[in-house]
């Protein structure tokens, strides 16, 4: 929202600013000419409207909510009493992206799949929908939040009280065919109003299909996608966004079957989500400032790199390092709430660890995401299979014991649906933890400068060769193992 502003003001564009959350950067003083701090809801934004006349409005940088009150306002006729123009995409690619029939009818026109599902409005559509599609289903209302009422149901019972509970949110319910254990992909693209097309970043989800990409740990780029599944997704989400006539930014996500090249598109998001934010601070491309710049009518050529300052926004970054994203979750501040995480949102932040390698990347994570973490600690939890079956908020812990305790990558793999590369890369740390244990104190230059790279930090270093923190920094620096710290560029340092 912030870059948005900024985009706007360098435009020479008055911008009015309706924010609910007093907390957030982009109501702060000096950004956005007026601030009202009102709810999002379609009588209080045409209250705003009414005395403040604007000419145009943007709705795709305030999450689903604003989509969602734009919509209403559309269908209302306020934008069109009060002569209001929609800047970016168009209302009807918003609706088209979010009701789920119209969705999978536009899709299907350009020879895409969308995941077999039908839209129903009662409980009992649910059952004959489910009875087609054949059990086990996923029930999610549609317009919402954060998969807010959505869960898997594996026979009639567990359908019908997921149905009472998800029509509660929205009278619209979307029964999918279950792609349990399948890859999770997701693409950025970005559009101009001239049909210039780039993506700006691919991410891929550790755990698989089943559970929300909020509760899921994303890495960026993808890492066990072929070169030809990279390009067969992308140039299906450039078809996507054109079609679509989105103009700005867009986020798809994909389900990929991990034993075939066989995909199905799951959603179009026509806004800036939770994802973007991910992408932008991952590849250092602004795509919300990028955007605001585009639904002004500005060609993605006519906008300058604010990193390198000499190329244009018409690129695709190219990453030298990985990005690992963790979801933090606070359920043990909850008595009666199940720690099993799935289909719908309980994760209340999420942090993100830049590094050379996915190992270092993802220690770095798991110790920003608890403090009183070491890193991909093997002896923080028990080995429980079905908790690697069923995901709980500490799945990561069970893994490395599970590791630890010589589980096989092909028999995680068939517990977990996560990756055989994934399972790889933990096993490295794993491998080199049993390394440090085995050698014991002092370390060689070459074994302190592995478990540097591998994310071992010196805390976790000390507690594995049974030393001193203080004792592994001052032999670290002896040695000239310090570390460095780069700018993110956004074109791999050239």
């Amino acid at each position: 929202g912030s870059q948005a502003i900024k985009a706007l003001k360098e435009e020479k564009i008055q911008s009015i600013l309706i924010n609910p959350n007093i907390a957030t950067v982009q109501t702060s003083k000096g950004l956005a000419d007026k601030v009202y701090f009102l709810p999002l809801t379609p009588d209080y934004v045409e209250q705003v409207i009414k005395s403040e006349r604007p000419n145009g409005v943007l709705l795709t940088f305030g999450g689903q909510t604003a989509l969602n009150c734009g919509v209403e306002l559309e269908r209302a006729g306020i934008f069109k009493r009060y002569n209001i123009k929609i800047l970016g995409t168009p209302i009807e690619s918003i609706i088209e992206t979010e009701d789920r029939k119209i969705f999978a009818q536009r899709i299907n026109e350009i020879g895409e799949n969308v995941a077999p599902s039908e839209a129903v409005y009662s409980v009992q559509e649910a059952l004959v929908a489910a009875n087609s599609l054949g059990y086990p289903v996923m029930a999610r209302a549609a317009f919402s939040l954060g998969g807010l009422g959505s869960g898997f149901a594996n026979n009639k019972e567990e359908l019908t009280t997921l149905a009472k509970q998800a029509l509660a949110y929205s009278n619209q319910l979307i029964i999918d065919k279950s792609l349990k254990g399948w890859k999770e992909v997701e693409y950025e693209v970005v559009r101009d109003a001239y049909d210039n097309c780039i993506t700006v970043c691919n991410m891929e989800n550790l755990d698989p299909l089943g559970i929300h990409t909020g509760e899921s740990i994303v890495v960026a780029p993808s890492q066990t996608l072929t070169n030809k599944e990279y390009n067969m997704l992308r140039t299906t989400a450039i078809k996507v966004i054109r079609h679509f006539g989105i103009i700005g930014e867009c986020n798809i996500q994909y389900a990929l079957n991990p034993l075939s090249e066989e995909y199905y598109i799951i959603e179009v998001n026509a806004r800036l989500s939770r994802s973007s934010a991910l992408a932008s601070k991952a590849t250092g491309y602004p795509l919300a400032y990028v955007a605001a710049k585009l639904s002004l009518g500005i060609k993605l050529s006519e906008i300058k790199n604010s990193v390198t300052g000499i190329t244009t926004a018409c690129f695709e970054p190219s990453l030298d390092y990985c990005v690992v994203k963790i979801p933090r979750w606070d359920l043990s501040k909850f008595i009666r709430v199940s720690k099993n995480i799935g289909s719908s949102m309980k994760s209340v932040g999420e942090v993100m660890a830049i590094g050379r390698k996915f190992e270092e990347a993802f220690q770095k994570a798991l110790r920003m995401v608890d403090e009183t973490v070491l890193g991909f600690d093997p002896y923080s939890k028990d080995v429980k299979e079905n908790e690697l079956i069923q995901p709980t908020d500490k799945r990561t812990f069970v893994v490395a014991a599970a590791l630890k305790a010589n589980y096989s990558i092909k028999k995680l793999n068939e517990l977990t649906k996560i990756d055989s590369w994934f399972l790889n890369k933990m096993k490295n740390i794993i491998d080199l933890l049993n390394l440090l244990e085995l050698h014991g104190n002092p370390l060689t230059q070459t074994l302190l400068l592995k478990a540097k790279q591998y994310g071992f930090s010196d805390r976790q270093i000390a507690a594995a060769i049974k030393s001193t923190e203080l004792a592994v920094r001052k032999q670290r620096e002896e040695n000239c193992i310090t570390p460095f710290i780069k700018q993110i560029d956004t074109v791999a340092g050239k």
